[in-house]
């Protein structure tokens, strides 16, 4: 706090000692000590305080920054969102208007066609592979 050397606190013990009295001065001294104490306590805590104002004020800034962050990521979804909705309704909407200009096409194709023309469909076991010849089992190998 205050720039005192040793030199010059023997000046001032001097002074004190002619002054006071050497009856009064150890009272003096102990006095002196414990305002110097209350005075140093009390600076600690202005500084404290000082420091913890100080921290809530940043604190307080960064939340604003942050909320404001989230609302901006807010935001951004929603019209994220918002887009890829429209863009699915218009697939929709594209996917419907086709099936219904297949459907009137589909029909007119089947109604057209007479029993000589008509499909060949071949059941699940004509269309199934046969199985080799050599994949039998060795029990029945015998």
């Amino acid at each position: 706090m205050f720039d005192v050397g040793f030199s010059e606190l023997i000046v001032i013990g001097i002074v004190a000692l002619v002054v006071i009295g050497p009856e009064r001065l150890p009272k003096v001294a102990r006095t002196a000590g414990l305002l110097l104490g209350r005075v140093q306590r009390y600076v600690s805590d202005v500084k404290a305080d000082i420091s913890r104002e100080m921290q809530l004020d940043e604190l307080k800034k960064m939340q604003s920054d942050v909320q404001e962050s989230a609302r901006d990521f807010e935001r951004s979804i929603a019209g994220e969102v918002q887009a890829i909705e429209q863009g699915v309704e218009q697939a929709v909407g594209s996917v419907k208007a086709d099936m219904t200009d297949m459907a009137p096409a589909s029909a007119e194709e089947s109604s057209g066609l007479s029993a000589e023309e008509g499909l060949i469909v071949e059941s699940p076991a004509e269309s199934a592979v046969p199985p080799l010849a050599d994949t039998a089992s060795p029990a029945t190998k015998g």
